[in-house]
C-alpha cells in the first residue's frame, strides 16, 4: 500500500484564514485531535486543540498560530512503512500527502494506516510470530529463511528494529505461516539465534480492535 491509497477523504484541511472556533468544531465533528492547515495548496502545518486552548483566543486565524508538523508529509507513492516513520518522527497522528508539485493532496491518519496494515495478507494469514535478538553484523535474512524453510514453513513478513537495550544489536520480528513453533525455535537456537519472544495464534481475531491490538504487539509498539 502507498500513500495515495490511504488518504482519508473525510478530513478536510483548514485555510489559514479560518478561525480557531471553526478548527475546534471540525475536530469534534471529524473526531480528530489535529487538522492540516493549507494555504493556496501549500501545507502550512498542523493545528491541535491543545495549541488553540493555550492561547484562549477562538477568534484568532489558524494561520497565525505556531503550527506544528511542517515536515510531517509524504508523497503519493510513499510506502506505508515510511508513512508510519514520518508520523513517529514528527510525533503526530497525522501525515499530509503532497503531489509531485508539492501541492497538498490529502491527509492520512496513523489509525487508518494501522487498520489497512492489519488487513494485509501477512497479518490476516494464520501463523505465529517470532522475535529474535542478534548482533547486527550477524543478521542474514537469507540464512534465517533457509533454516525456517527446512522446517517446511515460510516467512510471511519481517520487521527489524534496533534493540533498545543494546545499540549494537537488532530485534527481528518474523510472521511465519505455522502455529507450532517448537521445531523452528529449536533449529534457530541450535544455530546460535536467540529467541526472545513467540506469539502463537490461538483463536480467530473477532473484531477490528483485536486486529489493531495484535498488530501493535507484532510491531512491538
Amino acid at each position: 500500500m502507498i500513500a495515495e491509497d490511504l488518504i482519508n477523504h473525510m478530513i478536510p484541511p483548514l485555510k489559514g484564514t479560518d478561525d480557531a472556533h471553526k478548527a475546534i468544531v471540525w475536530m469534534e465533528e471529524f473526531r480528530c485531535n489535529y487538522l492540516p492547515v493549507v494555504d493556496g495548496g501549500h501545507l502550512m502545518g498542523f493545528i491541535s486543540e491543545e495549541i488553540i486552548l493555550e492561547t484562549n483566543d477562538i477568534e484568532k486565524s489558524v494561520g497565525d498560530f505556531d503550527l506544528i508538523g511542517q515536515m510531517s508529509y509524504v508523497h503519493l507513492d510513499t510506502h506505508f512503512y515510511d508513512i508510519l516513520k514520518v508520523a513517529t518522527d514528527n510525533k503526530l497522528q497525522m501525515v499530509a500527502v503532497l503531489n509531485e508539485d508539492q501541492q497538498y493532496s490529502g491527509v492520512i491518519t496513523v489509525q487508518d494506516t494501522l487498520t489497512s496494515f492489519a488487513q494485509t495478507a501477512a497479518v490476516q494469514m494464520p501463523g505465529a510470530i517470532l522475535v529474535l535478538c542478534m548482533n547486527y553484523v550477524d543478521y542474514s535474512l537469507a540464512e534465517i529463511s533457509r533454516l525456517i524453510e527446512e522446517n517446511h514453513a515460510k516467512i510471511l513478513s519481517s520487521i527489524i528494529k534496533e534493540d533498545p537495550l543494546d545499540a549494537g544489536k537488532i530485534r527481528l520480528t518474523l510472521k511465519i505461516n505455522q502455529s507450532d513453533m517448537s521445531r523452528i525455535v529449536a533449529t534457530l537456537e541450535r544455530f546460535g539465534y536467540k529467541v526472545i519472544g513467540r506469539y502463537q495464534e490461538s483463536k480467530p481475531i473477532e473484531n477490528e480492535k483485536e486486529r489493531i491490538d495484535m498488530l501493535l504487539r507484532y510491531l512491538d509498539i
